[in-house]
Protein backbone atom coordinates (compact mmCIF):
# COMPACT_ATOMS: atom_id res chain seq x y z
CA UNK A 1 0.00 0.00 0.00
CA UNK A 2 3.42 2.51 0.80
CA UNK A 3 3.80 1.84 -3.27
CA UNK A 4 0.35 3.11 -3.77
CA UNK A 5 0.40 6.46 -1.69
CA UNK A 6 3.75 6.71 -3.38
CA UNK A 7 3.36 6.76 -6.76
CA UNK A 8 -0.12 8.84 -6.54
CA UNK A 9 1.92 11.71 -4.68
CA UNK A 10 4.27 11.52 -7.39
CA UNK A 11 1.33 12.00 -9.71
CA UNK A 12 0.07 15.01 -7.85
CA UNK A 13 3.86 16.22 -7.95
CA UNK A 14 3.98 16.03 -11.59
CA UNK A 15 0.47 18.37 -11.51
CA UNK A 16 2.07 21.05 -9.59
CA UNK A 17 5.37 20.81 -11.19
CA UNK A 18 3.87 21.16 -14.71
CA UNK A 19 2.30 24.23 -13.09
CA UNK A 20 4.83 26.10 -11.40
CA UNK A 21 6.02 29.21 -13.21
CA UNK A 22 2.76 29.72 -14.91
CA UNK A 23 -0.28 32.65 -14.94
CA UNK A 24 -2.02 30.52 -12.38
CA UNK A 25 -5.36 31.70 -10.73
CA UNK A 26 -5.52 31.90 -6.78
CA UNK A 27 -8.28 32.73 -3.88
CA UNK A 28 -7.70 34.47 -0.62
CA UNK A 29 -9.28 31.90 2.29
CA UNK A 30 -9.27 33.35 5.74
CA UNK A 31 -7.00 36.43 4.80
CA UNK A 32 -4.82 37.43 1.98
CA UNK A 33 -1.58 35.30 3.39
CA UNK A 34 -3.94 32.57 3.13
CA UNK A 35 -3.74 31.26 -0.58
CA UNK A 36 -5.33 28.19 -2.48
CA UNK A 37 -4.73 27.75 -6.02
CA UNK A 38 -6.14 25.94 -8.96
CA UNK A 39 -3.15 23.65 -8.71
CA UNK A 40 -4.00 23.06 -5.34
CA UNK A 41 -7.12 22.29 -6.26
CA UNK A 42 -6.15 19.83 -9.46
CA UNK A 43 -3.73 17.82 -7.32
CA UNK A 44 -6.11 17.21 -4.80
CA UNK A 45 -8.57 16.05 -7.20
CA UNK A 46 -6.00 13.45 -8.64
CA UNK A 47 -5.74 12.14 -5.29
CA UNK A 48 -8.96 11.86 -3.84
CA UNK A 49 -9.94 10.37 -7.44
CA UNK A 50 -7.38 7.70 -6.85
CA UNK A 51 -8.66 7.21 -3.23
CA UNK A 52 -12.56 6.56 -4.69
CA UNK A 53 -11.23 4.22 -7.17
CA UNK A 54 -8.88 2.07 -5.19
CA UNK A 55 -9.90 1.99 -1.71
CA UNK A 56 -13.63 3.39 -1.88
CA UNK A 57 -14.43 2.43 1.45
CA UNK A 58 -12.00 4.89 3.16
CA UNK A 59 -12.27 8.04 4.61
CA UNK A 60 -10.38 11.54 3.40
CA UNK A 61 -9.69 14.57 5.37
CA UNK A 62 -8.27 17.04 2.51
CA UNK A 63 -7.22 20.69 3.30
CA UNK A 64 -9.17 21.83 0.75
CA UNK A 65 -12.48 20.23 0.18
CA UNK A 66 -12.66 18.81 3.68
CA UNK A 67 -13.84 15.67 4.84
CA UNK A 68 -15.66 12.81 3.88
CA UNK A 69 -16.63 10.35 6.43
CA UNK A 70 -16.97 6.55 5.63
CA UNK A 71 -17.84 3.77 7.71
CA UNK A 72 -13.95 2.46 7.54
CA UNK A 73 -10.86 2.75 9.91
CA UNK A 74 -8.83 3.72 7.01
CA UNK A 75 -8.30 7.61 6.80
CA UNK A 76 -6.47 9.52 4.18
CA UNK A 77 -5.20 13.06 5.68
CA UNK A 78 -4.28 14.91 2.36
CA UNK A 79 -2.16 18.35 1.79
CA UNK A 80 -2.27 18.34 -2.32
CA UNK A 81 0.54 21.49 -1.96
CA UNK A 82 2.21 22.58 1.34
CA UNK A 83 3.81 25.91 0.44
CA UNK A 84 1.21 27.51 -1.38
CA UNK A 85 2.60 30.49 -0.77
CA UNK A 86 5.83 29.67 -2.33
CA UNK A 87 4.37 28.41 -5.34
CA UNK A 88 2.53 31.24 -6.33
CA UNK A 89 5.15 33.43 -5.39
CA UNK A 90 7.53 31.36 -7.87
CA UNK A 91 9.74 30.02 -4.93
CA UNK A 92 10.21 25.99 -5.46
CA UNK A 93 9.76 24.61 -1.72
CA UNK A 94 6.93 22.91 -1.61
CA UNK A 95 5.45 19.50 -1.20
CA UNK A 96 2.60 16.84 -1.67
CA UNK A 97 1.93 15.25 1.66
CA UNK A 98 -0.35 12.18 2.73
CA UNK A 99 -1.02 10.61 5.87
CA UNK A 100 -3.36 7.91 6.44
CA UNK A 101 -4.72 6.76 9.65
CA UNK A 102 -5.68 3.55 11.38
CA UNK A 103 -7.96 3.65 13.95
CA UNK A 104 -6.74 7.45 14.73
CA UNK A 105 -3.13 6.49 14.60
CA UNK A 106 -0.55 7.44 11.32
CA UNK A 107 0.79 4.17 9.72
CA UNK A 108 1.68 5.36 6.57
CA UNK A 109 3.26 8.57 6.02
CA UNK A 110 4.19 10.42 2.73
CA UNK A 111 5.96 14.02 1.60
CA UNK A 112 6.96 14.75 -1.76
CA UNK A 113 9.31 17.24 -1.96
CA UNK A 114 8.13 18.30 -5.71
CA UNK A 115 11.53 20.52 -7.26
CA UNK A 116 13.79 18.05 -5.59
CA UNK A 117 12.10 14.92 -6.87
CA UNK A 118 12.82 13.54 -3.41
CA UNK A 119 9.96 10.80 -1.90
CA UNK A 120 9.96 10.82 2.02
CA UNK A 121 8.31 7.73 3.28
CA UNK A 122 7.65 6.23 6.44
CA UNK A 123 5.44 2.46 7.35
CA UNK A 124 5.06 2.13 10.79
CA UNK A 125 7.63 0.25 12.65
CA UNK A 126 9.64 -0.03 9.36
CA UNK A 127 11.96 2.84 9.11
CA UNK A 128 11.84 5.95 7.51
CA UNK A 129 13.35 6.60 3.91
CA UNK A 130 14.41 9.50 0.82
CA UNK A 131 13.29 7.89 -2.04
CA UNK A 132 15.01 4.60 -1.80
CA UNK A 133 17.49 5.57 0.68
CA UNK A 134 17.05 5.16 4.35
CA UNK A 135 16.98 8.11 6.64
CA UNK A 136 18.05 9.08 10.33
CA UNK A 137 18.01 11.93 12.65
CA UNK A 138 21.35 13.45 13.58
CA UNK A 139 23.35 12.87 16.32
CA UNK A 140 24.19 16.42 17.67
CA UNK A 141 23.41 17.23 21.31
CA UNK A 142 24.40 20.53 21.57
CA UNK A 143 21.57 23.21 20.80
CA UNK A 144 24.37 25.98 20.42
CA UNK A 145 25.19 23.76 17.23
CA UNK A 146 21.81 22.94 16.19
CA UNK A 147 20.21 24.48 12.67
CA UNK A 148 16.56 25.00 13.19
CA UNK A 149 13.30 25.54 11.10
CA UNK A 150 10.06 27.02 12.20
CA UNK A 151 6.75 28.51 10.45
CA UNK A 152 4.19 31.16 11.40
CA UNK A 153 0.52 31.26 11.37
CA UNK A 154 -1.67 33.30 8.78
CA UNK A 155 -2.42 34.99 12.13
CA UNK A 156 1.46 35.82 12.74
CA UNK A 157 0.20 39.16 13.20
CA UNK A 158 -1.65 38.31 16.47
CA UNK A 159 1.38 36.45 17.64
CA UNK A 160 -0.16 33.44 18.60
CA UNK A 161 1.71 31.28 21.35
CA UNK A 162 4.15 34.08 21.54
CA UNK A 163 5.50 33.25 18.27
CA UNK A 164 7.96 36.75 18.02
CA UNK A 165 9.56 35.75 21.69
CA UNK A 166 10.22 32.36 20.61
CA UNK A 167 11.23 32.81 17.57
CA UNK A 168 14.33 35.74 19.25
CA UNK A 169 15.37 33.05 22.05
CA UNK A 170 16.22 30.38 19.26
CA UNK A 171 17.92 33.26 16.91
CA UNK A 172 19.85 33.55 20.54
CA UNK A 173 21.31 30.18 20.73
CA UNK A 174 21.24 28.13 17.81
CA UNK A 175 23.92 28.31 15.28
CA UNK A 176 20.76 29.44 12.79
CA UNK A 177 17.04 29.01 11.98
CA UNK A 178 15.58 28.99 8.81
CA UNK A 179 12.07 29.03 7.75
CA UNK A 180 10.62 27.11 4.57
CA UNK A 181 7.02 27.40 4.22
CA UNK A 182 6.88 24.01 4.26
CA UNK A 183 5.97 22.28 7.42
CA UNK A 184 5.64 18.73 5.66
CA UNK A 185 9.39 19.48 4.32
CA UNK A 186 10.54 20.65 8.00
CA UNK A 187 9.72 17.57 9.34
CA UNK A 188 10.69 15.67 6.72
CA UNK A 189 14.60 17.90 6.22
CA UNK A 190 14.56 17.37 10.64
CA UNK A 191 14.15 13.26 9.74
CA UNK A 192 17.07 12.95 6.97
CA UNK A 193 19.31 15.15 9.29
CA UNK A 194 19.54 18.17 7.94
CA UNK A 195 17.94 19.94 10.30
CA UNK A 196 18.28 19.14 14.35
CA UNK A 197 14.79 20.68 15.12
CA UNK A 198 11.53 22.06 14.08
CA UNK A 199 8.98 24.10 15.82
CA UNK A 200 5.62 25.34 15.13
CA UNK A 201 1.83 26.50 16.32
CA UNK A 202 -1.64 26.22 14.70
CA UNK A 203 -0.88 23.43 12.37
CA UNK A 204 -3.44 21.42 11.14
CA UNK A 205 -3.64 17.49 11.12
CA UNK A 206 -2.99 17.52 7.15
CA UNK A 207 0.18 19.35 7.59
CA UNK A 208 1.71 16.82 10.30
CA UNK A 209 0.11 13.30 9.46
CA UNK A 210 2.84 12.20 7.54
CA UNK A 211 5.55 13.97 9.02
CA UNK A 212 4.99 13.13 11.86
CA UNK A 213 5.72 9.33 11.44
CA UNK A 214 8.32 9.94 9.15
CA UNK A 215 10.74 11.77 12.20
CA UNK A 216 9.56 9.01 14.55
CA UNK A 217 10.48 6.24 12.05
CA UNK A 218 14.02 8.21 11.38
CA UNK A 219 14.26 7.92 15.51
CA UNK A 220 13.26 11.45 15.87
CA UNK A 221 10.57 12.88 18.68
CA UNK A 222 7.89 14.72 18.29
CA UNK A 223 5.88 16.28 21.36
CA UNK A 224 3.69 19.51 22.14
CA UNK A 225 5.89 22.24 23.34
CA UNK A 226 5.55 20.53 27.03
CA UNK A 227 6.81 17.26 25.98
CA UNK A 228 3.30 15.89 25.88
CA UNK A 229 2.34 13.49 23.34
CA UNK A 230 0.65 15.12 20.49
CA UNK A 231 -2.75 14.47 19.97
CA UNK A 232 -6.00 15.64 17.33
CA UNK A 233 -6.43 18.48 19.45
CA UNK A 234 -2.59 19.57 19.56
CA UNK A 235 -1.70 22.81 18.27
CA UNK A 236 1.76 22.73 19.22
CA UNK A 237 4.28 20.63 17.53
CA UNK A 238 8.16 20.25 18.06
CA UNK A 239 10.47 17.84 16.21
CA UNK A 240 13.77 17.16 16.92
CA UNK A 241 16.31 14.69 16.76
CA UNK A 242 15.71 13.63 20.20
CA UNK A 243 18.82 15.28 21.69
CA UNK A 244 18.56 17.96 21.44
CA UNK A 245 14.64 18.02 22.37
CA UNK A 246 14.64 19.20 26.10
CA UNK A 247 16.83 21.89 25.77
CA UNK A 248 13.97 23.01 22.69
CA UNK A 249 11.32 22.63 25.47
CA UNK A 250 13.03 24.54 27.94
CA UNK A 251 13.51 27.43 25.81
CA UNK A 252 9.87 27.59 24.53
CA UNK A 253 8.68 27.43 28.08
CA UNK A 254 10.72 30.51 29.25
CA UNK A 255 9.34 32.33 26.00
Amino acid sequence: MIQQVKQIALEAGEIIRDGFGKNISFEYKTNESNLVTEIDKKAEAAIINFIKKEFPDHSILAEESGAEQKESEFTWVIDPLDGTTNFAHGLPIFSVSIGIERGGETIYGVVYDVMRDVCYSAEKGKGAFANDRKITVNDNDNLNHSLLVTGFPYNISENPSGAFEKFVSFLKVARGVRRLGSAAIDFCYVAEGAFDGFWEVSLNPWDVSAGILIVREAGGMVTDFSMKEINSSSIQFLASNGKIHKSMVEILQQS
